[in-house]
């Protein structure tokens, strides 16, 4: 493996970390005018065009949408059918997400002011959430879990769910994670067809107001278009992870936890910062050792070759400096007082403490959300949670005394804006 190296002390580091850090989406012409054409059809003709497409890009043979819905007894006969050991590793899972987003839970606040005006916020739940899984051979359960625990939470009412069957596949563990995690709706569709028909509806398949969850290029390209009809979570770019590492961690460790993002596909960025060079030498000696057992061997070779880096840097500071930089999805803190050191972390969309914390853990069981922000939108964005499934209103009730005094400010201000009407209307309750 033909792995970078870079010092941050070098005079061109900033330019060859952008470089690296640059991904753009594939997202051509192509695929957009692919898109395009799917979402008009599902949108003029609703379940036909829903199953025609399902019937040419994923060879399924159902003669109506209806047809494509998993019954909930089908989803607890999968339950009941899985191992034993798979069942309690779900539902420990579930467990634990469910624990954590209890926390994230938003709650309605009011106070009233010294004349009777009423200020607050009003949380509500949305309606009803459209989540994509993806299918198939890449079939995800953990992704089930993490986009509809939270949802069902924050007191989401319907929880629809799409999961694409290619040539009838059906991935088991998908349909009894969909039980435990209390969806109320499984479709068999995916694609783009799926987004849209969760966007605008169709005759079956009711429209929803949010659409969470991965896919490929043309699910993410069909989630950014439609959005705006519906809510989404976010168009998230290739799993990423940065390693730091003080150089007392066994550096076979470290070299899986960069192989554990690295085999998710040839586009995944795994990158590792230490400030000593004799522990980055050990680290690339254990990814070439260990490369040579992982099953994924080509899709790791080819990820960290092309977008992966060994980085020294002058101290664990100027590590923090260049993780913030970076905005990295994932980020490991494989040192001593890991707890301090991440409160110089300003952007990261998950942030893994100590030597035992691989980001593995993160990924199915240990709580917190695995949606996490890519690309560097960790610099504005955070990781799914109960709070995107739950909505804020404002509560304004004026008493008669606060009308008076306020509408004597809006009438100003709305005069100064040539706003006659705003003022009007304010002025008629001063007394």
């Amino acid at each position: 493996m033909n792995i970078k190296r870079f010092d941050s002390s070098a005079s061109n580091f900033q330019l060859e970390l952008s470089k690296l850090l640059a991904w753009e989406s594939v997202s051509d012409e192509a695929v957009f005018s692919t898109v395009s054409e799917i979402l008009r059809a599902v949108k003029s003709h609703g379940d036909s065009a829903v199953l025609e497409y399902s019937q040419r890009f994923d060879g399924l043979t159902a003669v109506s949408v209806a047809a494509l819905e998993m019954p909930a007894e089908r989803l607890l006969q999968a339950y009941q059918d899985i191992s034993t050991a798979e069942r309690e590793a779900l539902e420990q899972a579930a467990a634990r997400i469910r624990a954590y987003a209890e926390h994230q839970k938003l709650e309605s606040w009011e106070y009233t002011e010294a004349d009777g005006t009423l200020l607050g916020q009003q949380i509500s739940p949305l309606d009803r959430v459209g989540l994509y899984v993806p299918g198939g051979k890449a079939a995800y359960p953990s992704s089930v879990l993490m986009n509809a625990i939270p949802a069902v939470v924050a007191g989401v009412a319907e929880l629809i769910m799409v999961v694409p069957t290619p040539q009838g596949v059906v991935n088991e563990m998908v349909l009894a994670a969909a039980h435990i995690a209390g969806v109320d709706r499984v479709f068999t569709i995916g694609g783009a067809q799926a987004v849209a028909a969760l966007a605008y509806g169709t005759e079956t398949i009711p429209a929803v107001d949010k659409i969470v969850g991965p896919g490929n290029i043309y699910v993410a390209t069909a989630k950014r278009m439609v959005f705006g009809t519906v809510g989404i979570d976010m168009v998230a770019g290739p799993s990423e992870i940065l390693v730091i590492c003080d150089g007392n961690t066994d550096p076979d460790w470290i070299a899986m936890d960069l192989f554990s993002q690295a085999e998710h596909d040839e586009d995944a960025q795994a990158i590792l910062l230490s400030p000593q060079g004799e522990f980055l030498d050990r680290v690339e000696a254990s990814i070439e050792r260990l490369l040579e057992e992982m099953p994924r061997k080509q899709i790791i070779d080819q990820s960290m070759s092309t977008r992966g880096a060994l980085i020294k840097v002058r101290d664990l500071d100027d590590a923090i400096d260049v993780a913030n930089y970076i905005a990295p999805e994932h980020l490991e803190l494989s040192v001593e007082n890991a707890q301090q050191l991440a409160k110089s972390v300003r952007h990261a969309g998950a942030i893994f403490l100590g030597r035992y914390t691989a980001e593995a853990l993160g990924d199915y069981c240990a709580g917190p959300n695995h949606v996490l922000p890519t690309s560097r939108s960790a610099r504005f964005s955070s990781p799914l949670g109960v709070y995107d499934f739950q909505k804020r209103s404002s509560l304004i009730g004026c008493s008669e005394q606060g009308a008076a005094e306020l509408g004597k400010v809006a009438s100003t201000l709305a005069r100064g804006e040539g706003l006659v009407a705003h003022a009007r209307s304010a002025e008629f309750r001063i007394k």
